[in-house]
């Protein structure tokens, strides 16, 4: 099995994803099963092949905080530290390739190893960003709306699967359940996305999602 990879510094290298089609162990986890947990030794990194994979951490006062969502082709775990910072639960059933970081590390050379470190710490660096830009925005609305946006222009497509739930918004978003559906309702009435279900949405009005994601 060949897995795709892209530019984006989310997915793995194509050495390190050669390496683990041929030799990671795939692994199959239901919605909601824990892949791993938060402060465990990260010696294990993973490759999303199937679904899609949440980032959580629980913070001192027992609140949820989601880091990050992961889809097919991203590279999960791979830490700087000893350490996981957050744990990963299956936002569906998922599909993922696993090997053990020494494994990967004597078959992709410490080089490719250390870019692919240098490439996810600066990643994480850059996801931080994002996040505290979509955190800072002054609405519920355009926060909303840049999550929306976000996953548009990742599918490049007009119809766009919604993998994660209100909740997983909410958490990600720093809003409550009950604001986000309300938004949500608020970008459907006014015709800007149009929801299938609960976990399919199309854009029918791109100028203004951009201009409420800006």
């Amino acid at each position: 099995m060949t897995l795709a990879y892209a530019t984006d510094n989310h997915h793995a290298t194509p050495a390190i994803a050669d390496v683990m089609s041929r030799l990671g162990l795939r692994m199959t986890f239901a919605k909601d099963e824990e892949i791993f947990c938060q402060d465990e030794d990260a010696d294990l990194i993973y490759i999303v092949v199937s679904g899609a994979v949440r980032t959580t951490r629980l913070l001192s006062d027992g609140r949820r905080q989601v880091g990050s969502f992961y889809y097919p082709g991203d590279l999960v775990g791979l830490e700087t530290g000893d350490t996981h910072r957050f744990s990963a639960e299956a936002l569906s059933e998922s599909t993922l390739l696993v090997i053990k970081r020494s494994a990967l590390k004597a078959f992709a050379g410490d080089e490719e190893i250390d870019r692919a470190i240098w490439e996810a710490t600066r990643r994480e660096l850059e996801r931080a960003q994002e996040h505290l830009l979509v955190l800072g925005r002054k609405t519920a609305c355009e926060k909303v709306a840049s999550f929306l946006m976000d996953l548009a222009e990742r599918e490049g497509a007009d119809e766009v699967a919604l993998p994660m739930g209100r909740q997983d918004m909410a958490d990600y978003l720093g809003l409550t359940i009950e604001t986000v559906s309300r938004m949500l309702t608020q970008l459907q009435g006014a015709s800007v996305v149009e929801f299938e279900g609960c976990r399919r949405f199309r854009v029918k009005r791109w100028d203004a999602l951009e201009r409420l994601a800006e």
